[in-house]
């Protein structure tokens, strides 16, 4: 799966998660939000989520606390 990590409105880290077979470029075209903080690809695993790779067109990276922002967005929502 791909990812592309957001800033929203009120300065939060916002990801969104959508299948390889999408373009970042046509994902970020989607997206209200108008900062991109990161981007690359998501994987899980039996820590949570690992975040590795870049995306050329938006020209942004993977970073390493991304996989623990994903994992938390999870984790709030089964609370």
């Amino acid at each position: 799966m791909k990812y592309i990590m957001f800033k929203d409105f009120s300065n939060t880290a916002v990801p969104v998660i959508f299948p390889n077979r999408i373009k970042f470029d046509e994902m970020r075209e989607q997206m209200p939000y108008t900062t991109v903080i990161s981007a690359g690809y998501v994987s899980h695993g039996p820590t949570g989520f690992a975040c590795h790779g870049k995306s050329k067109g938006l020209n942004v990276v993977a970073r390493q606390e991304d996989g623990a922002i994903i994992t938390a967005r999870f984790e709030d929502a089964e609370s």
